[in-house]
């Protein structure tokens, strides 16, 4: 690695994106290199406050408030010993190692930040992945993509308003009412119909005595493999299945869309699916800002490549994890899947490899452990396999156990967030606070 710049008297490690994985590592570093005053570290992150992603699909459908589960940005940053820094990268100059930051506006489109350049001696790359909707005709008009709060925020108050229009409304519902179409059945689009079909009957159950939820509320899930959950282990796939079959959920496999039309969805087949909300939950891509940046190697989703440290194939200064980095997976055809526990592992191994740089050891390889995978159905059920030292193998579970493995994933983020007394007393000021609200979020 070149020399460190003699601008700073510590060396400059830059973080962009505050998911998952990048908010981990910020933490990390600022508890250790920060706090020791062997690093200066800055997170760049165009929103400000973090929202664990694995939870959209809840605070959209309303059984979860997103002000009682974010974390102000700027707070985690002066209890960790980092520098946060509002703003959204959109270019990078390798020659002069600085990340170029895009202006930031507020809602009235003033300027609050001016565009500028962040310096850095070793930058790591997590800006994570969004929905991809291929080009689909309507679907960037008509469909709500689930990659931010304020994505779930959107999606929500469109449900309250769409219950509250029906049940004022004299005449009867038009074809498209009260019908909520996901376009992806992998885990988001599966777990949000679960999530809706119990928070829209709580919602009526709140004084929307003139609709029937049994009657009027149509949920239905369009997915173009032959099932639903692809990715995931068959076995899993049919037990979700059969889980929303008993919800009443639609289950349209094998069925391409073409077009998504303020009134519904229209298949390759000439199907069409009338719908008053869509929701856009297939496919993936990192941003397309990566595309090829300054020289970077990139996949065909704008991924960047990276070798088994885990930095990118051109340039040993920087790093990339999460979703938007493409690393081959040891022993298997294919990547590292874009899964939360990649993000954590990964942000956990560049901590260990930013020290070992610094001290000039030789760096480690990455090793992905696949702990399983878990689908929330709501109140209804989890369905799950467990990999690793519980089983040779894979483990199937299903109900309160892996509802309870499903509500512990959360704290371990939060424990790598906090620590483990104030993850503990979150968890409890939590548990009291929801015996004085309302069992969903009704605005």
């Amino acid at each position: 690695m070149p020399p460190m710049s003699t601008d700073s008297a510590l060396p400059r490690i830059v973080i962009v994106g505050g998911g998952a994985g990048g908010l981990e590592l910020a933490t990390r570093l600022g508890d250790t290199l920060g706090r020791q005053r062997q690093a200066d570290i800055t997170l760049i992150e165009r929103g400000r406050s973090h929202l664990w992603k694995p939870l959209l699909h809840q605070a959209a459908a309303g059984t979860l408030g997103i002000d009682d589960n974010e974390l102000n940005y700027l707070a985690q940053s002066t209890w960790h010993h980092f520098k946060y820094r509002l703003g959204a990268m959109d270019g990078l100059d390798r020659e002069r190692r600085e990340v170029l930051v895009a202006p930031t506006l507020d809602e009235d489109g003033r300027e609050i930040v001016p565009r500028r350049r962040i310096g850095y001696d070793m930058l790591v790359i997590a800006v994570g992945s969004q929905n991809n909707d291929f080009g689909t005709p309507g679907a960037a008009e008509h469909a709500i993509a689930l990659d931010t709060p304020e994505d779930a925020r959107r999606f929500h108050r469109r449900l309250v308003n769409a219950c509250i229009a029906a049940n004022t409304q004299s005449g009867p519902l038009r074809p498209e009412q009260l019908k909520v179409v996901a376009i992806g059945a992998g885990a988001t689009g599966v777990e949000l119909v679960a999530e809706l079909h119990n928070s829209t009957r709580v919602l009526a159950a709140y004084g929307l005595d003139r609709i029937d939820p049994e009657r009027d509320v149509r949920l239905s899930l369009v997915e173009a493999a032959p099932r639903i959950l692809p990715a995931l282990p068959e076995r899993l796939s049919a037990a979700a299945a059969g889980e929303l079959a008993k919800l009443g959920v639609q289950m349209h496999t094998g069925k391409r869309v073409t077009e998504v039309t303020a009134t519904g969805v229209r298949t390759a087949d000439g199907d069409f699916l009338p719908a008053e909300l869509v929701v856009w939950a297939a496919g993936v891509k990192a941003p397309d800002f990566l595309r090829d940046i300054d020289g970077l190697e990139t996949n065909r989703i704008n991924q960047l490549v990276v070798r088994p440290t885990l930095q990118t194939s051109r340039d040993d200064s920087i790093y990339a994890l999460g979703d938007c980095a493409a690393c081959v997976w040891e022993g298997h055809d294919g990547n590292v899947p874009p899964r939360a526990q990649a993000a954590h592992q990964q942000a956990s191994l560049i901590a260990r490899q930013i020290a070992r740089q610094l001290q000039g050891k030789p760096l480690l390889t990455f090793h992905y452990r696949d702990f399983g995978s878990l689908v929330s159905l709501g109140e209804h059920s989890t369905v799950g396999s467990l990999m690793g030292g519980l089983s040779k193998g894979s483990m199937f579970i299903e109900g309160h156990f892996a509802r309870f493995i499903y509500w512990l994933l959360y704290r371990m983020h939060l424990h790598a967030l906090h620590g483990f007394w104030k993850t503990a007393f979150l968890t409890l000021a939590r548990m009291i606070s929801r015996t004085t609200e309302p069992r969903i979020k009704l605005h």
